[in-house]
C-alpha cells in the first residue's frame, strides 16, 4: 500500500508552473517566478520528499499571491504525506480546501491521509467530493479502491470438494 500512496500522491501533485506577468510596469521573468516552490514541486516527482518539502516551505515564504500559497501548500500536503506526517499533511491539505474548495487533486490527498489516519467516513467524503468535481480522475478510482480494501476486503475462499462417490460419467473399458 506504500508504493500506491507515494505514487498517488505524487502525481497529484499541483507542480508550479513557469510564467509571466504582463501589465504597466511590470517585467517579463524567464522560467519559475518563485524557484524555491518550482525545485521543491520536481524533488517532490523526483522521489526526494525530505527536500520537496524543505524547499517548498522556503517557496512559501517567499510566495506572491495566494495562487503560490496554494501551490505551496498543496505540494506540502502531498510531500509530508510521503515522509508519513500525517497531521501536517492535514493542515495543509486543509488550508488549500479553505481556500478553493474546489481543488480535486487535494480532496485526494486527504482522502489518503485520512485512510492512513483510519479515519475512514472522511476519507470516503473526500473521495465522494473528488469525484465530483473531476469525475475521471483515476487516481481518485485507485485511493476509492485503497479505500475499499480497508473497510470491506475481499477475502479469497476457495472450498474445493472432491468427495466424489461415483464418477460423474461412466469409465469407459480400455479393452
Amino acid at each position: 500500500m506504500t508504493k500506491r500512496i507515494i505514487l498517488l500522491a505524487i502525481l497529484s501533485l499541483a507542480v508550479i508552473h513557469a510564467y509571466a506577468e504582463d501589465g504597466p510596469g511590470s517585467k517579463t521573468v524567464i522560467g519559475p517566478r518563485n524557484i524555491f516552490l518550482y525545485d521543491g514541486a520536481n524533488a517532490l516527482m523526483a522521489g526526494d520528499s525530505e527536500e520537496g518539502v524543505r524547499l517548498t516551505m522556503q517557496g512559501l515564504e517567499a510566495a506572491h499571491g495566494r495562487r503560490e500559497k496554494k501551490i505551496g501548500h498543496a505540494n506540502l500536503c502531498a510531500g509530508f504525506l510521503l515522509i508519513d506526517q500525517l497531521r501536517t499533511a492535514l493542515e495543509h491539505c486543509n488550508w488549500v480546501l479553505e481556500h478553493d474548495p474546489y481543488h480535486w487533486r487535494t480532496y485526494n490527498n486527504r482522502a489518503i491521509v485520512y485512510l492512513k489516519l483510519e479515519r475512514f467516513e472522511e476519507a470516503e467524503a473526500d473521495i465522494n467530493r473528488g469525484q465530483e468535481l473531476n469525475p475521471r480522475s483515476e487516481n481518485l478510482k485507485e485511493v476509492k479502491g485503497m479505500y475499499l480494501d480497508e473497510v470491506s476486503p475481499v477475502r479469497e475462499y476457495i472450498i474445493i470438494d472432491d468427495r466424489r462417490i461415483e464418477p460423474l460419467s461412466p469409465v469407459e473399458d480400455p479393452d
